[in-house]
C-alpha cells in the first residue's frame, strides 16, 4: 500500500546560507540554496551579517522552492526548520519564519537537529543504496566531529567525538595559518590534490576510545610553519602544496581509523559519511575505498553534504510519521548536543 502523499516545506538557517526544500514523502521537489558572499571580505562568517542576509532572502527563497516544486502552499502538510545547533541569530530567521508560516497554514511545524539531519540525508530517495540499521555515521563539519550509531532513523547513539577542534575547524584554521582566502577548507582540499603528502609528518593526537582531537594537530601544524618561516621567508610558498597534502593525510587518516575501529569492535559492516567535511576528495575516495575490504560505505551526493534544506526536510518527513510535532514555544538553541535528541 502507497504511503499518502506529504509535502513538507523545510528550512536550513543555520549558519550562512538560506535553504528551503519541499519534499513529496521521501522524494525532493525542490532543493534552493542563497549562498552569502558577503562574508568572504572578512575571511570568515559575520553572524551579525548572516541573520541579516537571512532576513532578506527567506521569502524569496521560499517563494522559488514553492516555484520549482510546482505546488501550491495551501498543499503543504508541514513546516520544517533547524532549531539547532547554529548561530543563534541565523537560526531565529528560519525558525520564526517557519513558526509564523505554520500558524498561517494551520499545518503542524516540526523541529530538526542540525546534525541528526545530516546522517539522515542518506534516505532522501534519489536511486542510490542506503544503509541498514544499525549503522555506523561519521560525521564531519566544521563544528562537530562525531562517530554516530543509527539504531532507526529517530534512534542516535553518540560512540565519540571531539574533545576540542572539530575536523572541519582544523582545516579553516590550516588554511588561515597557510593565508588562504575564505572558505579555507576547500581550497586546502583543492591545494592537496598536486601536493606529496608525505612530504611532512605530524604526530597523531591521542583521545581515548573513539573520540577525537585535533587541537594539537593543529598546533603542531603552526609550529613547524613558524619555525621553518624564521629560516626561510619563502618557506609556505614553496611547500604549500604539499603542506596542504600532508595536514590533510593526517587529518583524514585518524577520522578512518577511529571510525573503522568503532565499526570492527561492533562487528557493523555499514558506514556512513555524513557533514560539510564528507565533501573532502580525500575523506570521500579513502571511505570508498573500504568498500574493497568488506564495509559497505554510503557517501551521500555533494549537494547533501553541505548545509541544505533537503536533509532538513527528509528528518522531517520520518518526525511526521510519528507525530512528532513541535510548539511555536520551542527555542532556537546555538548548541544544542547530538544526545538530546532522545
Amino acid at each position: 500500500m502507497n504511503a499518502p502523499l506529504t509535502y513538507i516545506l523545510a528550512i536550513e538557517s543555520s549558519c550562512d546560507d538560506t535553504a528551503v526544500a519541499v519534499l513529496q514523502n521521501d522524494k525532493i521537489l525542490a532543493n534552493v540554496v542563497a549562498t552569502q558572499h558577503v562574508h568572504e571580505n572578512w575571511g570568515g562568517v559575520v553572524p551579525e551579517l548572516a541573520s541579516r542576509a537571512h532576513l532578506q532572502n527567506i521569502v524569496p527563497t521560499v517563494e522559488l522552492a514553492l516555484q520549482q516544486a510546482k505546488i501550491s502552499k495551501h498543499q503543504l502538510n508541514a513546516i520544517a526548520y533547524t532549531k539547532g545547533p547554529g548561530l543563534l541569530g541565523s537560526l531565529l530567521v528560519g525558525g520564526t519564519f517557519a513558526k509564523a508560516f505554520s500558524l498561517a497554514l494551520s499545518v503542524p511545524l516540526i523541529e530538526v537537529h542540525h546534525m541528526q539531519a545530516h546522517i539522515l540525508a542518506h534516505f532522501i530517495n534519489n536511486g542510490q543504496p542506503v544503509p541498514r540499521f544499525p549503522f555506523l555515521c561519521l560525521t564531519v563539519s566544521g563544528g562537530h566531529t562525531q562517530i554516530v550509531k543509527v539504531n532507526s532513523y529517530l534512534s542516535l547513539e553518540i560512540m565519540g567525538e571531539t574533545n576540542d577542534d572539530a575536523a572541519g575547524e582544523a582545516f579553516d584554521k590550516v588554511a588561515k595559518i597557510l593565508g588562504l582566502p575564505y572558505p579555507g577548507g576547500p581550497m586546502v582540499d583543492k591545494l592537496a590534490q598536486t601536493g606529496n603528502p608525505d612530504k611532512f609528518i605530524f604526530p597523531e593526537p591521542k583521545a581515548a576510545a573513539y573520540d577525537f582531537s585535533f587541537s594539537g594537530l593543529k598546533t603542531s601544524f603552526l609550529y613547524l610553519v613558524n619555525r621553518e618561516m624564521s629560516k626561510n621567508s619563502q618557506f609556505v610558498e614553496q611547500n604549500k602544496v604539499d603542506l596542504c597534502a600532508s595536514i590533510q593525510h593526517a587529518i583524514v587518516s585518524i577520522l578512518v581509523k577511529k571510525v573503522l575501529l568503532a565499526a570492527d569492535n561492533g562487528n557493523i559492516k555499514d558506514i556512513a559519511l555524513a557533514g560539510g567535511v564528507s565533501a573532502n576528495t580525500l575523506l570521500r575516495s579513502t571511505f570508498q575505498d573500504l568498500s574493497n575490504k568488506g564495509y559497505n560505505v554510503f557517501i551521500p551526493p555533494f549537494e547533501y553534504c553541505t548545509d541544505n534544506a533537503a536533509m532538513i526536510g527528509i528528518t522531517a518527513y520520518f518526525k511526521f510519521l510519528e507525530h512528532q510535532f513541535s510548539d511555536v514555544s520551542s527555542p532556537s538553541l546555538a548548541r544544542f548536543p547530538l544526545s538530546e535528541i532522545n
